[in-house]
C-alpha cells in the first residue's frame, strides 16, 4: 500500500478497480493537522485525468501493470501482436493504439501494458526509423534557406523534412509529434 506522500509523479496506483497514473504531485503541511497531498491522476485504460485529494494517513492501493515486450504481426480491423519468446497472440483495438501502424512496420518490437490480463496501452519507442518512399527533389538555388518538404514515409504517413533529403534516404521520427528528427547515418 501506498502512503499519501508516496505518490509522487509517475507512481502507478489503483482506485475503484481502475490503474492510474501520477501525472502531476503537490504537499501541503498543515501543521498540527498533517499534511494534505493534491494529485492529478492520468486513467491508463481511458485516458481521462481526475485531481483528487488525499490526507497524509490515506492509504492508497498500487496497481499492478504489467509491461511486455511483443512483435507487431500486423492491423486489420485490429491491431495483432506476438510474445516472441512465448509465442502468444494479443489482438489490440486500434482505438487503444492508433499511433502504432504511422510509425512501427510489421515485425518490430513495442512493448504492451497489462492490467488484470489485459492490454491497457502500447508503448511506443521515442523515435524510430524510417525509409523516405518519395519526396520532390529539390531544384537547384531554392536550398539557400532552410526549406522543408513533404516526404512520404514507408509507413504511410507525411512528415516534414529539410530539401537535402531524398527518396530512399532512411531517417528518424519522433513517435510524440511526427516530426524529423535526423537523416541515419
Amino acid at each position: 500500500m501506498f502512503g499519501a506522500t508516496d505518490l509522487k509523479k509517475g507512481a502507478v496506483v489503483q482506485l475503484d478497480g481502475q490503474p492510474y497514473r501520477v501525472v502531476e504531485y503537490s504537499q501541503k503541511v498543515m501543521g498540527r493537522g498533517g499534511s494534505i497531498v493534491n494529485v492529478k491522476l492520468k486513467n491508463l485504460i481511458s485516458g481521462a485525468l481526475l485531481p483528487r485529494t488525499f490526507k497524509g494517513q490515506d492509504k492508497i492501493e498500487p496497481a499492478e501493470v504489467v509491461n511486455q515486450t511483443a512483435q507487431y504481426l500486423y492491423a486489420d480491423d485490429n491491431l495483432h501482436f506476438m510474445n516472441p519468446t512465448t509465442f502468444e497472440q494479443f489482438e489490440v483495438p486500434v482505438d487503444i493504439a492508433e499511433d502504432v501502424p504511422k510509425y512501427i512496420k510489421e515485425g518490430d518490437t513495442v512493448q504492451l501494458q497489462f492490467f488484470n490480463g489485459r492490454v491497457i496501452n502500447v508503448e511506443l519507442p521515442v523515435s524510430v526509423s524510417l525509409a523516405v518512399a518519395y519526396t520532390e527533389n529539390v531544384v537547384k538555388g531554392d536550398t539557400a534557406s532552410s526549406v522543408l518538404k513533404d516526404a512520404q514515409l514507408d509507413t504511410g504517413i507525411t512528415v516534414k523534412v529539410p530539401a537535402f533529403i531524398k527518396t530512399s534516404d532512411v531517417i528518424k521520427v519522433d513517435t510524440r509529434d511526427g516530426t524529423y528528427i535526423e537523416r541515419e547515418k
